[in-house]
């Protein structure tokens, strides 16, 4: 033990322990740009892709004359398994499509992948939760009572991609509302400019996206539909159902009302940009107020006894030493 403590305090164990720190510190800041993704890229591809299919939508609607979707669905092996056990009506749930959109999964493909995985997690749950039990797990359980905690997994693997996919929402729309304000801001200058709605929305859409990729998509995407959808009303309504918070609904319900009468869009949105920077700022005053309840527990567990060490301590060692 004492050779450990005596090899800490060496000098050269510990310049070259700092250098060899040094040189990783270094050699990841060189490495991490190169390493990391252009998530505002692949959300501006995945948005003009959205574009393009509405506009294939258009034309073909405008060729053909006819109601109904245009959309092409994904071939697979998530959809074919899905197709071929008739489990559509079976996993998917009322809200699952609005649910999967407002995290980003536009489309059919991240349907039958949701439904794939809603099919399969319970399975692989409960065989995982047999093999732990049965195998690896010493707990002096009854071979029912082992049999029953895996049916339990099981069922809570059901509900494994529905609590992945609402923890993407609640990332996205954090995201979302943190950038939201700022947004306002921008719109209402280039409204005030003289810019058309369309040419707001991308231009902002396009100064947002390094503060919120999320926000930028969501904006681009209110482009494209505002650019290819019969209704304009319905691009924000789109927009609003999307995100799901007061602060949209209401600049969403303002963009409708001038749409259908004509009115000014400066002031609404100059009132609607403050309030929602109130409702941010409200937001982190009641976090900040949730603090000292949060950290009264790990003030318990760490802080007190490594204090109590401190001040204790010398105390405890002099007592010991008189008494010896």
């Amino acid at each position: 033990m004492m050779s450990y403590v005596n090899l800490l305090f060496d000098q050269e164990f510990v310049v070259s322990l700092l250098a060899a720190l040094a040189a990783f510190a270094t050699i990841l800041t060189l490495a991490y740009p190169m390493m990391e993704q252009d998530r505002l890229g692949n959300r501006l591809k995945a948005v003009a892709e959205r574009r393009e299919e509405l506009r294939r939508q258009a034309r073909e609607a405008l060729n053909q004359r006819k109601q109904g979707s245009l959309r092409s669905t994904p071939v697979g092996f998530m959809k074919q398994t899905i197709e071929q056990l008739n489990l559509r009506n079976l996993l998917e749930s009322p809200g699952s499509r609005e649910k999967l959109v407002r995290a980003g999964y536009r489309g059919q493909a991240p349907l039958y992948m949701f439904m794939f995985f809603r099919f399969v997690m319970p399975f692989v749950v409960f065989g995982g939760a047999l093999f732990y039990l049965f195998v690896v797990s010493k707990w002096n359980i009854p071979p029912v009572g082992k049999l029953g905690l895996s049916f339990l997994a099981g069922f809570i693997g059901f509900y494994l991609p529905d609590l992945y996919v609402q923890n993407v929402i609640d990332k996205r729309m954090k995201s979302v509302m943190g950038a939201f304000p700022d947004s306002l801001d921008l719109l209402l200058i280039c409204i005030e400019s003289g810019m058309s709605a369309e040419h707001a929305f991308n231009k902002v859409a396009g100064e947002i996206g390094t503060s919120s990729v999320e926000l930028a998509e969501e904006l681009a995407l209110t482009t494209a539909e505002l650019s290819y959808l019969p209704d304009r009303r319905q691009a924000y309504e789109n927009l609003a159902k999307r995100c799901l918070h007061p602060g949209v609904k209401a600049v969403c319900t303002s963009l409708i009302q001038a749409e259908r009468y004509g009115t000014p869009l400066g002031t609404a949105l100059r009132v609607m940009a403050q309030e929602n920077r109130e409702m941010r700022m409200a937001e982190a005053e009641k976090i900040a107020a949730s603090l000292p309840a949060k950290l009264t527990v790990p003030m318990i567990l760490f802080f007190l006894p490594a204090l109590f060490v401190v001040i204790l301590g010398p105390a405890a060692i002099k007592l010991m030493e008189t008494f010896k």
